[in-house]
């Protein structure tokens, strides 16, 4: 094995992490319309991605703690060829779909199945390459180590919006490119990404708990910031269609490029504010949350292409600074020897909150189109008036706070 030099490894992580993103969003432009092409509901479309979100709940703290025992990157890996393989998997029942050999309720469980196996080995890729980045770097640079890694990723996510606009081709066009995309990039992290020294195989860590005093407020945190965060972003599809008067390629392609706008915020703030800003996790998220309040708040009373889009850019940039600061402040509050564990329990809480998220986005949604905004500003609300007491939760470090 060549010699571990961190500065490599680094570069090797964020450029796995690009591909990661661009798998987590190239499915959201698409989707939407898609599912309504063959029949489903806007509450059937919001299903598939709870039940996956659940799945990938599930899955990712045992991926974390796997990652402790076989190393960091062979559960790396698992991730994205399962990507790649999942994906042609969900893509051909897609297929199946469009072409009328599967309708009804039959369609929607073969789906549920599919994106269920799917979830269940791409769940690995997250809380592995998070780990990752905990050791390489130490507690000073923790926080700005998240921030390259979220920078990285959205990067991924510009990206992913950017192949979605491959369905002028056909609307299932993305997935099929984005599918040789994970495969690719799984065989050049096979070949380049060293394994970090002191992640060698070894004794099974204990398991750690959600409701670990040091971490319990960032778990609380985190699942409310997320169930807000994918209340929303699983119905802008749908908010863009309507309120647009759009076909299913033209609502891929105008709200792919929305996502783009607001993946490239997230990256300016990560990428420059969090990198610059020597600021604790806490501090960084009391910036973060008025922002979110302030985009949902749009989202609920616009309903042009620039004003959705102009708010889904706040909410980007906010969501900019809180994924970092949440990520860090839980993986400051532990050991070492726990970093794989605590980026299990941490990175399922965005899958907790993607289980709860849609099933709620999607009921509202069909009550009336601007619900799931207002219901999302709404918990950040009670989330922001909240920070000062889950503040006091956290152990007092000096590096979270």
């Amino acid at each position: 094995m060549q010699e571990f030099s961190s500065v490599y490894a680094r570069r090797i992580l964020l450029a796995s992490l690009v591909c990661i993103g661009m798998g987590f969003t190239v499915l959201f432009p698409v989707l939407a319309p898609l599912g309504r092409e063959i029949g489903l509901s806007e509450f059937q479309i919001t299903s598939i991605i709870a039940t996956s979100a659940l799945t990938v709940f599930l899955a990712t703290p045992i991926w974390g703690r796997l990652s402790d025992q076989w190393g960091r990157k062979r559960v790396i890996l698992v991730g994205l060829f399962g990507f790649s393989a999942g994906t042609v998997l969900f893509n051909s029942v897609l297929y199946a779909g469009l072409a009328g050999a599967l309708t009804g309720w039959m369609l929607f469980l073969a789906l549920v199945a599919a994106r269920v196996a799917h979830a269940t080995v791409m769940a690995a890729s997250m809380p592995a390459a998070n780990a990752y980045m905990a050791d390489i770097t130490d507690a000073a640079n923790r926080t700005k180590g998240m921030g390259a890694a979220g920078a990285a990723n959205n990067a991924g996510a510009i990206l992913g919006p950017a192949v979605a606009a491959l369905a002028f081709v056909t609307l299932l066009t993305p997935l099929w490119v984005m599918a040789g995309v994970a495969f690719l990039t799984g065989l050049f992290a096979w070949r380049f990404l060293p394994e970090p020294p002191r992640h060698k195989p070894r004794q099974r860590q204990p398991r750690m708990r959600y409701t670990d005093p040091r971490i319990f407020a960032f778990v609380i945190v985190g699942v409310t910031m997320f169930t807000g965060m994918a209340l929303v972003q699983q119905t802008m599809g749908f908010r863009f269609q309507d309120a647009l008067n759009l076909d299913a390629a033209a609502t891929a392609r105008t709200f792919g490029l929305a996502m783009m706008a607001s993946a490239g915020c997230s990256l300016l703030a990560q990428g420059f504010i969090v990198q610059r800003l020597s600021l604790a996790p806490f501090t960084l998220l009391r910036l973060a949350l008025p922002l979110l309040i302030v985009a949902f708040t749009l989202m609920s009373l616009l309903e042009t292409q620039l004003g959705l889009t102009a708010a889904m850019m706040i909410q980007g940039l906010g969501m900019g600074l809180a994924g970092p600061a949440f990520m860090a402040g839980a993986s400051l509050a532990v050991s070492a020897e726990e970093q794989g564990a605590v980026a299990g329990v941490a990175g399922s809480c965005g899958p907790l909150g993607f289980t709860l998220g849609p099933l709620i986005g999607g009921a509202l949604y069909q009550i009336g189109p601007a619900l799931p905004y207002a219901c999302a500003a709404g918990m950040y609300v009670v989330l922001l008036i909240s920070m000062h007491w889950l503040g006091r939760r956290v152990p007092s470090t000096g590096s979270t706070r």
